[in-house]
């Protein structure tokens, strides 16, 4: 990408670091949707992501060694033990190959180690196991966004939206991806309709977020795509 102006390049450093920021928040706050409630990979700073979504529709059963074999690899992965959280996932998955929620958090796991490759062919077990699994494509599109790879997160983020347009969170990785391709106006229009969700659902930080975002696009130059 280049830069015309020093101020420019300042912007776009600390926006493409809110930029991840935003998105592996994202990444992880879905995992609470297939397991207890008080089951999740997210840290308790995240514990706003907590809402309901009709995102995707799980046909897993909550039986409770599945409950407790994933219980298990959330502690590890709290505990900051990957690798662990990794293996138990693995086992998991050996047991039970055709669980979708399994295959998209192991992408989640694979992602923070620094696996891209590894987490999007999860991410996509998941979606063949489950095809409207919004939420694994969202995620597909987060680890093209880490690459700056910008199309190709803009074509899945646009796959989620397809099956939830009200996707909060997919609005907005979308809509970062846009402004990353000079298409401001799109950009906005993208943010300002995730505004109007996160209010609705009462989601206060998210609301922060997007604004603070929707400021800095507004008052900033057009990232320009070499």
């Amino acid at each position: 990408m280049k830069l015309k102006s020093k101020s420019k390049s300042a912007f776009v450093q600390s926006f493409s670091g809110m930029t991840l920021s935003i998105i592996t928040v994202i990444s992880l706050s879905p995992l609470v949707l297939a397991v207890p409630a008080k089951v999740s990979l997210d840290s308790p700073e995240q514990s706003v992501e907590r809402q309901p979504q009709k995102i995707a529709q799980f046909s897993d059963t909550n039986t409770p060694e599945r409950s407790q074999l994933l219980q298990q690899a959330n502690a590890l992965y709290n505990q900051g033990d990957l690798t662990g959280a990794e293996e138990n996932l693995r086992k998991f998955i050996k047991k039970s190959p055709e669980d979708a929620f399994a295959h998209f958090q192991l992408g989640n796991v694979l992602f923070r180690q620094k696996q891209p490759e590894e987490a999007i062919s999860s991410y996509q077990e998941a979606i063949h196991l489950q095809p409207k699994y919004a939420l694994a494509y969202n995620a597909i599109g987060i680890v093209y966004a880490s690459q700056s790879r910008w199309e190709e997160a803009i074509t899945e983020y646009q796959k989620a939206l397809e099956i939830n347009p009200n996707y909060g969170e997919g609005l907005t990785n979308f809509a970062l991806a846009l402004w990353q391709t000079n298409k401001k106006d799109q950009a906005l229009s993208s943010l300002e309709k995730a505004l109007n969700i996160f209010k609705t659902q009462n989601r206060g930080e998210k609301v922060q977020q997007v604004e603070r975002i929707l400021r800095e696009i507004k008052t900033a130059d057009q990232p320009s795509v070499s």
